[in-house]
């Protein structure tokens, strides 16, 4: 299985909406705290409807628990400042997208903790400044999966 893993999510629609994508592509989602909203937040459950009871989400209280409980996982850093394209990475069943807040993205201490494994999706144009979170997680939970014919 592939692991959705948002640091420290601020919007709970995105949240819920990437739930679903988990629970549809048989990925696992963990979400990093402090998060923006609670989880039994209404606007959480209407936007992944019904799949949020399926989901079973795994918490953890900071970024270094997360570290602690899923050492093994090889992790990719969805970033506007990516080093290398979703389509250029070589994904592989078992790895990590891991995703920040909607407003600031990832700390640049921990995109620079990891050299070599920041992943952009190009965007054409100069206007935008980045993508929903949720159409993002898509993106490279997709790529992921064809590349490696998890279907």
């Amino acid at each position: 299985m592939f692991h959705i893993i948002l640091h420290q999510p601020e919007i709970p629609q995105n949240t819920g909406s990437i739930g679903r994508l988990c629970v549809n592509n048989g990925a696992k989602l963990h979400l990093i705290h402090p998060l923006g909203f609670d989880t039994s937040d209404a606007q959480v459950r209407r936007a992944g409807l019904d799949y949020w009871e399926k989901l079973d989400p795994v918490h953890y209280d900071h970024w270094e628990d997360f570290l602690a409980r899923n050492p093994a996982k090889r992790l990719w850093f969805f970033s506007t400042k990516g080093a290398r394209r979703h389509t250029q990475v070589p994904w592989a069943w078992g790895d990590g997208l891991v995703f920040g807040q909607e407003t600031v993205g990832l700390p640049e201490g921990m995109l620079a903790a990891y050299p070599g494994q920041s992943v952009c999706i190009p965007m054409v144009g100069d206007h935008s400044r980045s993508l929903n979170l949720a159409q993002a997680a898509a993106i490279g939970l997709y790529e992921a999966l064809r590349q490696t014919e998890n279907w």
